[in-house]
C-alpha cells in the first residue's frame, strides 16, 4: 500500500509534528507499507535550518526505509505574522512540483498535516487526480490560533480565511485531529461526523519510562542531588505562555531548594533569558538529543506545561506525552473546562492560565511534598500506559488505513 505524506515538519526534528510524523513514517515503513515523504528542510523549533542541510535546495534522501523529497524553504530569523505566512508559501509553491511529479507513482493515500494549511490544497489535488483518498490530519488549528494570538488581524481577513478553511475541510475524505475538543471543533466547521478520526499523539513506552537514579543532567547543571528541579521542556514561541515562567521563578527564588530547568529553543527564548538573566535559581539547555531524552525527563521532580487561555482547544500540547510518560508529576496552566484541563486534572495539577501567583504557589507546595509528587507521577504514567501507547494507537492508525484504501473505500469515492 503507498502511502504518500506531505508537510514541512518532518524528522529529523526533535519536537511538535516533525516528530510524530517522522515516527509514523518509520512505523508505517517498517510495518511493510510503500512511504513516501514530500517536506522541508529541518529547521523547528531554532527557526534555523539545520546544519548539513541547504534552505534553497532540493534534495531526496532514504531514512529508515522512507524516501524522503526536500523543498526549498525560506526561513525567516525573527517570525511574524507576515513572515510565517511568506515561509509557508515558499514550501507550498516550491513543493508543487515535487508533490506532481508522485502522480506517476500513484499513491493509494495522501496524507497531509496542517499546520500548514497552505499544504491542504495541493494535497487534495493530487490526492483527486491519482484516484488516492486524501487525508487531513490536524495538529493544531493554526488559522483559529493565529487570530486568537494576534498574528493575524483583521475582521474581514478572518472571515475569508475562515471561509476558505471550512471548503477545503469539507473536501477530504478522513479527517483525523488529537483531541475530542478538537474533533468537536471541526464538526463546529462543517465536517461530517463519519468523517472524522480521533488520532492522538503518542508515547514510546520503550524509550521514555520513569527513572530510578539521580539525572546525569544535575551534574552538569551543578544543581545538589537534593534539589527539587521544575523542568520547561519543548519549543518556546507564541502559544507557550512562557511569561509565567519567569514571573514563577522570581516568585521562588525564596526557596533555596527548587530550581528551575528551562530547556528548548524558539521564538520566545531571548526574552525569557532577559527576564531570569539575573536569578540563580535558573539553568538553561538548548534542545537536547532525542538520544537523551528519557534522561531530561528523568531531570524533572515537577514538569511545567503553561498554555495561554486564548490557544486553549485550538492545539494539544505534544510535550506532555513524554511528561507523562516521564512518572514526574506536572503543573499546567489549564481551564478545568478544556480537553488539557480534563486530560491534565486526572493525573497532575491545574491552574489558572495567567495566574502567576496560583501557578508558582501550586510549584511551591509540590516541591515540598515528594509524597504527593511521587503518586501524581505514577498517575501519569498510569494514563501514558493506557491512553498514550504507540503500538496500540499507530496499529489502530494501520488499520484505518488499510481500511481507507481498500477496494470498496475507493469503489463508495467514485460511485
Amino acid at each position: 500500500m503507498k502511502i504518500l505524506l506531505y508537510g514541512i515538519n518532518f524528522a529529523p526534528e526533535l519536537t511538535g509534528i516533525g516528530k510524530y510524523t517522522g515516527e509514523m513514517a518509520a512505523w508505517l515503513a517498517k510495518s511493510g507499507f510503500d512511504v513516501r515523504v514530500v517536506t522541508a528542510p529541518p529547521y523547528y523549533p531554532e527557526w534555523r535550518v539545520t546544519q548539513g542541510y541547504k534552505a534553497g535546495r532540493y534534495s531526496h534522501e532514504v531514512w529508515q526505509g522512507v524516501r524522503v523529497w526536500r523543498t526549498p524553504l525560506w526561513v525567516p530569523e525573527r517570525p511574524s505574522g507576515a513572515k510565517r505566512l511568506l515561509h509557508l508559501a515558499s514550501f507550498a509553491i516550491s513543493s508543487l512540483p515535487v508533490m506532481l511529479r508522485q502522480l506517476l507513482w500513484r499513491p493509494d493515500v495522501v496524507w497531509v498535516v496542517e499546520p500548514p494549511l497552505f499544504c491542504a490544497p495541493t494535497a487534495l489535488w493530487i490526492a483527486r487526480l491519482s484516484r488516492a483518498r486524501a487525508w487531513l490530519h490536524i495538529q493544531d488549528y493554526e488559522v483559529d490560533a493565529a487570530f486568537a494570538l494576534g498574528l493575524l488581524k483583521g475582521r474581514f481577513v478572518k472571515r475569508l480565511v475562515m471561509r476558505l478553511e471550512r471548503w477545503l475541510m469539507r473536501r477530504f475524505d478522513q479527517i483525523s485531529t488529537i483531541s475530542e475538543s478538537m474533533l468537536k471543533h471541526a464538526l463546529a466547521k462543517g465536517v461530517d461526523a463519519e468523517r472524522l478520526v480521533h488520532c492522538p499523539n503518542w508515547i514510546d513506552l520503550q524509550r521514555i519510562f520513569p527513572l530510578h537514579e539521580p539525572s546525569s543532567y544535575r551534574v552538569e547543571l551543578n544543581i545538589p542531588s537534593t534539589a527539587v528541579v521544575a523542568l520547561y521542556s519543548g519549543n518556546m514561541g507564541n502559544k507557550q505562555g512562557l511569561e509565567i515562567l519567569a514571573e514563577a521563578a522570581k516568585l521562588l527564588i525564596d526557596e533555596p531548594n527548587l530550581y528551575f530547568v528551562f530547556c528548548g529553543n524558539g521564538a520566545g527564548k531571548a526574552e525569557l533569558e532577559e527576564q531570569t538573566k539575573d536569578l540563580p535559581n535558573v539553568r538553561f539547555l538548548n534542545l537536547q538529543p532525542v538520544e537523551r531524552l528519557n534522561d531530561l525527563l528523568g531531570l524533572a521532580d515537577i514538569h511545567l506545561l503553561p498554555q495561554r487561555a486564548d490557544a486553549a482547544d485550538l492545539v494539544m500540547p505534544s510535550k506532555l506525552t513524554g511528561m507523562l510518560a516521564s512518572g514526574r508529576a506536572v503543573v499546567a496552566t489549564a481551564h478545568p473546562s478544556t480537553e488539557l484541563g480534563r486530560v491534565v486534572s486526572k493525573c497532575s495539577v491545574i491552574t489558572p492560565p495567567g495566574d502567576a501567583i496560583a501557578f508558582a504557589n501550586t510549584v511551591r507546595a509540590l516541591a515540598r511534598d515528594p509524597i504527593r509528587r511521587d503518586a501524581l507521577g505514577k498517575a501519569g504514567r498510569e494514563y501514558a500506559e493506557t491512553k498514550l501507547n504507540i503500538a496500540h494507537i499507530l496499529l489502530d492508525f494501520e488499520y484505518m488505513l488499510k481500511q481507507e484504501a481498500s477496494p470498496s473505500s475507493l469503489f463508495r469515492k467514485y460511485l
